[in-house]
Order: structure tokens, then C-alpha cells, then sequence
């Protein structure tokens, strides 16, 4: 919301008219979800595929296609058995994240035009008036101006003990009411309210610090660079002695292959994915796998 938005202070018996919501509807001063997404499908798709251990593979498993001997793609296995644990537990992450929601009620009572009026949070607008009872859930931040509350905040900040509120005093979305009532004027909407926040900050993905990931992708290239002269080498050698192209290729491709890591890669995907697997036994959301080491290295 812009310091210089003009606000209204409608009596708290009377509320908003409809020309007033009318106008903040138009303002986009109206309750939204956060707009904060996560990755698409076909994003985690392309992040898992374009690896350099996936690169590497793919020019090999191209020099095999091309000799005609498919059945010794099966190298191609463990390359894609890789990419699945990463990519499908990402998914699985970005589906549980989307579906995240700190509010479990879909309705509001305002007044406006002098009447008490049940509408969807979505119709909410700002510097409406609202009101609270024991047990509902507060859907957007709002500042009491009649009556006194206790709430419960454990919800967006882990406090249990239940908070005494009294006029003039803020009300934060998510929270719940847990004795009293009060009348509210809306404060906060759309991505200032409380929760928003909260939520962007859940689905925000941030660039993983990962040194196991940046060891093996290290390994990689690398061996990237060694095998290409190697490679080339061994290659010429075997071509010289079967003078087969294919053979050759075949010979080549097999040797080189054991000098990529690719046992480890997979283990160490399979690891994490087990981590994550236990993790989520209690509860826990794992967005990405490597997000396991990260949490190896919390000491509180």
C-alpha cells in the first residue's frame, strides 16, 4: 500500500458504501493471494536435465546411437534414474508448496452500508469494517477500533500464550481469536498483509549453497576436459587396430564411461531423496534435495 493512498475512516456501525469499495476495487486495494510463485513443471523439468554429468552422458549415449548398437545405452539408466529423484521430489515440494495456506476460513462478516454483511475474504477491500468473535480466524491485518480481544499467534509466530488486544491495537492475519470480539478496520491488503508475507518467504527458492553438489559438478567438468584429449586418443588407437568406426566408438565410449563418476552421482541423489523421504515423516517440506545437506549444518 503507498503512504500517500488516501484512506477512509468510516464510522464502525455504518462501514464502507458500496461507491467506496467500488472505487478501492478499482485501486487493486482489494484481498489477493500472494503472487509470489514457485517454479513451473517445465522449469524443474530443464534445471534437472541440463546438468553437466547429463550433458556428458548425452554425447556419449549420441556416439552409441550413431554405431547402431542401442543395447549399449543402457549406461543411460542410472542417468535417468537420476534425474527422476530430483526432478519428482521437486515436483512433489512445489505441489505441497502451492498448496500452503496459513488461512483456513474463506468468509468475512463486514459491515458496509450499515448492515452486517457475510462475504468472501476476496471481497475484502482496504479501510473496511470488520468484525470478530470468539473462535474466527483473523483474515487480514486490521486495527481494533471497538471492543477487547485475546489472540492466539501460533500460528504465524509459534507463540501459544494467548495476547491481549485492545483498541488501537494491530491484529495480524492468521492469528485467531480466542475470547472476546471486537470491530476492526482493515489495515493491510494483498501482499502487505501479514501472511502474504509469510507465504512469499515460504515459496521464495533461493540458489541451494550446496558444497556436495558443487564438488561432483567440479568432478565433472573436469573429467569433461580430461577425457576429450583422452578420449580422442583412445579412439584413434582403437580405430587403428579393428578398423570397424563402429568398434571403435563402442570401444571408446565403454572406457570412458568408467572414468565418470556416475556411481556416485546416483548414490548420492538416492541419499538425499532417503533423507528427505525420513524428513517428511515428521512433517518436514523439503523443497529441494540438497536442501538436506543445509540442514546438516544447523547447530541449534
Amino acid at each position: 500500500m503507498k503512504e500517500s493512498q488516501k484512506r477512509y475512516y468510516p464510522q464502525i456501525d455504518t462501514g464502507l458504501t458500496d461507491d467506496m469499495v467500488s472505487e478501492r476495487k478499482q485501486e487493486n486495494l482489494n484481498y489477493r493471494d500472494s503472487e509470489n510463485r514457485t517454479k513451473t513443471i517445465p522449469e524443474i523439468i530443464l534445471k534437472n536435465l541440463i546438468t553437466p554429468f547429463n550433458i556428458l552422458n548425452a554425447f556419449l549415449a549420441a556416439a552409441v546411437f550413431m554405431s547402431g548398437s542401442y543395447k549399449n545405452l543402457l549406461f543411460l539408466g542410472v542417468v535417468i534414474c537420476n534425474m527422476l529423484i530430483s526432478t519428482l521430489q521437486e515436483i512433489h515440494a512445489k505441489r505441497l508448496t502451492d498448496k500452503l495456506s496459513l488461512l483456513a476460513t474463506s468468509t468475512a462478516t463486514l459491515i458496509r452500508n450499515g448492515k452486517l454483511e457475510k462475504k468472501s475474504i476476496y471481497e475484502i477491500v482496504l479501510d473496511d469494517i470488520i468484525t470478530f468473535n470468539r473462535g474466527d480466524q483473523v483474515v487480514v491485518d486490521s486495527v481494533i477500533k471497538q471492543g477487547e480481544v485475546e489472540v492466539n499467534e501460533s500460528v504465524i509466530t509459534g507463540e501459544t500464550d494467548p495476547i491481549y488486544k485492545k483498541e488501537g491495537d494491530m491484529i495480524l492475519s492468521g492469528s485467531y481469536i480466542t475470547s472476546g470480539s471486537c470491530v476492526a478496520q482493515v489495515e493491510h491488503v494483498g501482499v502487505d498483509n501479514y501472511t502474504s508475507k509469510i507465504s512469499t518467504g515460504t515459496k521464495f527458492i533461493k540458489k541451494v549453497n550446496s558444497e556436495i553438489m558443487s564438488t561432483i559438478n567440479r568432478i565433472i567438468k573436469i573429467v569433461s576436459i580430461v577425457i576429450v584429449p583422452l578420449g580422442l586418443i583412445l579412439f584413434l588407437r582403437q580405430y587403428g587396430i579393428h578398423h570397424s568406426l563402429n568398434q571403435a566408438i563402442l570401444n571408446t565410449v565403454a572406457a570412458v564411461i568408467g572414468m565418470i563418476p556416475e556411481g556416485l552421482v546416483l548414490l548420492t541423489s538416492t541419499v538425499l531423496a532417503v533423507g528427505v523421504a525420513k524428513l517428511t515423516r515428521y512433517n518436514v517440506l523439503v523443497q529441494q534435495l540438497y536442501g538436506i545437506e543445509t540442514l546438516a549444518r544447523v547447530d541449534t
